[in-house]
């Protein structure tokens, strides 16, 4: 059964942001969006949650958008290596 997926106005009412800000987070790739058989923006159950993680960088660091997406992708890849780190520990 596929993942449950929120339309672009739930997620807007979940998140307090417009949903043109919203889009262009999407056009930026600071967020993953799908399209539905209508067209329209769907979105995975994490996404209000993701849309908050960007907005506390931008308003608590003062970052632009330019900027937090790089912080985006060094923050997972500082996951991804964490994760791989503790799987090696388990395996010695």
């Amino acid at each position: 059964m596929p993942a449950r997926r929120l339309s672009l106005e739930t997620v807007a009412d979940r998140t307090g942001l417009h949903p043109e800000l919203i889009r262009r987070f999407v056009t930026l790739g600071l967020i993953d969006a799908e399209r539905d058989a209508s067209g329209q923006l769907v979105f995975a159950p994490d996404a209000p949650a993701a849309l908050a993680r960007v907005e506390r960088l931008h308003t608590g660091l003062c970052l632009n958008y330019a900027s937090i997406g790089l912080v985006l992708d060094l923050l997972d890849r500082i996951n991804r290596l964490e994760a791989a780190l503790r799987r090696s520990g388990r395996e010695e």
